[in-house]
């Protein structure tokens, strides 16, 4: 594999980009008018421009990407995450095109895309799911009678979706018909799919993920887990490896199970099993993402795996050049997601022109990002910014890292989540890891943030204060011992 094309945009394509480049892969960009001067398309060997900044007319066009393949000698595709990476008729279009995707088969997609097929696969593996329905369901009176049996609460989830769309929390049994007709309107409308299900609702929940990677030779690893739990609108803006609360034992048997569910559906590549685990530690399959995550990087952190080189080495055929036993955490890692949003008003979008942008520096900080100082952010695509990194010998040194980087990361022109970041970072429930994925509506109210400034301030103030009686109480000292000389030192206004 001499050339690759990155199907993709931002901080995830020069990601990809530098990884090929040092494996000495010539790499191809593609672009859309609003990311014409973006970092990722300077950095490529060559670039193809794509269309109009919406992501119909650009990013999402698979034929044309496959055209522009042939035409500039590429051998294969990586899709990165987000757009055309979980799209199986473009995998299986990419292949009969005679290009390699760096990716799982079509077939893996379509198995794992679908929550339903997924959890379905997953039972014959005897991989622990939520007590639920075991198939779509849209007759309310069924749906009651299954509730009843399960308990309330419940969810109901969109078997094509994710991100939350098609999903509903419904507390009692008078509310069930009006919720599930919602949930299938909502994705009927975001998926092109209304199938939904229900499963128990698990109290406290955490969200654990682990990664696995496979070859084609039937090696497969896991790489340990993720702790996912600090979400808004049930998506991601923390993440950290290894969790706080596994054991060594409970680590080894989720790593098992999440390999057995890329076992179930004859997985290639890079993968992610998703785990929601209770107040009292009993984890159950959630799904499969087929792609690399926008989390990776604190796996890497605690492996020293470069998962994208590893993706590419896997699609060329190659063997895994590890097995299971060679695998250890060194360290721990969090990563804090970038947002173009105000976390103080629900954390709505926010566009603008990053006035100033400077990416803080140091040892053990890393900063994938797509933007340079000056450049406008879209209202097109997603709103990261960029995924802030630290890494130290321990949680505490990784979390104290976070919130010094957090600090010397200087962003102005618009809002950001740095701030609701920093807050997590330094709030009670995170340091001791007792939390879980209701983190914000537990612990967060906009109104804190300025709170968590003034006591900042305040404690900035009283060291001052201190220091300066202490000196105060050593010249005194030496006057009235005599044993002393002042300091002439003093400080030049200029």
């Amino acid at each position: 594999m001499n050339k690759i094309l990155v199907a993709n945009r931002g901080e995830i394509a020069l990601r990809i980009m530098k990884s090929a480049r040092e494996m000495g892969i010539q790499t191809v960009a593609v672009y859309s008018e609003a990311d014409r001067n973006s970092p990722h398309v300077k950095y490529a060997d060559e670039a193809v421009y794509l269309g109009p900044p919406p992501s119909a007319q650009s990013y999402l066009l698979g034929d044309k990407i496959i055209a522009a393949c042939k035409e500039l000698g590429v051998d294969g595709i990586h899709p990165g995450y987000g757009f055309l990476s979980e799209n199986g008729e473009f995998a299986q279009a990419v292949e009969d095109a005679g290009l390699i995707f760096i990716g799982p088969k079509a077939h893996s997609m379509k198995v794992m895309g679908d929550k339903l097929a997924a959890k379905e696969a997953a039972r014959e593996f005897g991989i622990p799911l939520v007590p639920g329905t075991e198939g779509a369901i849209d007759d309310p009176k069924e749906a009651i009678a299954i509730c009843r049996e399960i308990g309330f609460p419940v969810l109901i989830k969109a078997s094509a979706g994710g991100g939350g769309k098609g999903m509903r929390v419904v507390e009692r049994e008078e509310e069930l018909e009006e919720q599930i007709h919602s949930a299938i309107s909502e994705a009927k409308s975001a998926f092109g799919n209304g199938a939904v299900f229900i499963e128990k609702y698990v109290g406290s929940p955490r969200h654990i993920e682990v990664q696995v990677l496979c070859d084609s030779h039937g090696n497969r690893v896991h790489l340990f887990e993720r702790e996912c739990s600090v979400q808004r609108r049930h998506q991601k803006v923390i993440e950290e490896a290894p969790s706080a609360i596994l054991s060594d034992e409970l680590r080894a048997e989720m790593g098992q199970k999440a390999v057995d569910v890329a076992r179930s559906c004859d997985y290639l590549g890079a993968g992610t099993v998703e785990f929601i685990m209770d107040e009292d530690h009993n984890f159950y399959f959630m799904e499969m993402n087929t792609r690399l995550q926008v989390e990776h990087p604190v796996t890497e952190m605690i492996t020293g795996v470069d998962l994208v080189k590893e993706q590419i080495r896997v699609a060329r055929g190659e063997e895994l050049s590890f097995k299971q036993e060679d695998l250890k955490i060194h360290g721990h890692s969090i990563e804090v997601r970038v947002y173009a949003e105000n976390a103080r008003e629900n954390f709505m979008p926010d566009i603008g022109n990053l006035r100033v942008y400077q990416r803080p520096h140091g040892v053990g900080v890393r900063v994938d990002d797509g933007f340079e100082e000056g450049m406008d952010i879209p209202i097109y695509y997603d709103p990261m910014i960029s995924k802030l990194v630290t890494y130290g010998k321990d949680r505490e040194e990784a979390r104290l890292r976070m919130i010094r980087a957090i600090d010397d990361y200087k962003i102005v022109g618009l809002h950001t989540t740095m701030e609701f970041a920093r807050f997590v970072m330094k709030h009670e429930a995170f340091i001791s890891g007792d939390f879980d994925t209701h983190f914000v509506n537990k612990h967060f109210k906009p109104e804190y943030l300025d709170q968590s400034q003034h006591a900042d301030g305040d404690i900035a103030g009283m060291i001052v204060a201190k220091m300066m009686g202490d000196q105060s109480k050593q010249n005194e000292l030496a006057d009235a011992n005599g044993s002393a000389t002042r300091s002439n030192w003093k400080i030049k206004r200029l």
